[in-house]
């Protein structure tokens, strides 16, 4: 176990990026792909200060768009771990853009990262993560409800896939399934 207290502002990462043209596309915007590849490193890093270990990505969630950024723009890219579960964990990561002309940064993106910690055996638990302000509380639960969330959909996941698979082994029109 660590000798620091696991907190979000314990592993939060800050990560700045100016956007050069082979960023872009030709048009001069920065490519969405380069923008998930940059918060996943910001991710990355604050998920192994949270886990002092191996993690490895198991799913990028709801990553929005709000505005695009050109070439000479500057990025600060913002990861915090949000809650911490047995074996993962999920990392809120934020990109905001501010021109070289103006330093009003703007909403750029947000993500939802879940990593989960292995070692050479198998997946290994993490340590819970210790809450202090409102804001860590919020966003505590609401990584909570996007878990339960998932985890719904996946349950109805299956469920489609057999009774799909159920009905290809029927005669046409014979059953009804009622997934």
């Amino acid at each position: 176990m660590s000798a620091h207290l696991k907190t979000p502002s314990y592993s939060e990462t800050i990560k700045t990026e100016v956007v050069c043209p082979n960023d872009t596309n030709p048009m001069g915007i920065l490519q969405g792909g380069r923008l998930v590849q940059w918060m996943d490193i910001a991710a990355a890093v604050s998920r192994q200060t949270h886990a002092d270990g191996i993690c490895v990505t198991a799913s990028i969630d709801s990553v929005k768009f709000y505005h695009s950024a050109k070439v000479g723009d500057i990025l600060t890219i913002r990861a915090r771990v949000t809650r911490a579960f047995n074996t993962s964990m999920e990392i809120m990561v934020e990109a905001f853009v501010r021109d070289v002309y103006h330093n009003n940064p703007k909403p750029l993106s947000l993500a939802y990262f879940t990593f989960v910690a292995i070692d050479k055996e198998a997946k290994r638990t993490v340590e819970p993560l210790v809450l202090q302000s409102d804001e860590d509380k919020r966003n505590f639960e609401e990584a909570g409800q996007r878990k339960q969330d998932v985890l719904k959909k996946k349950k109805y996941e299956q469920i489609r896939i057999t009774c799909t698979r159920w009905l290809l082994r029927e005669p046409y029109g014979s059953h009804t399934c009622r997934c």
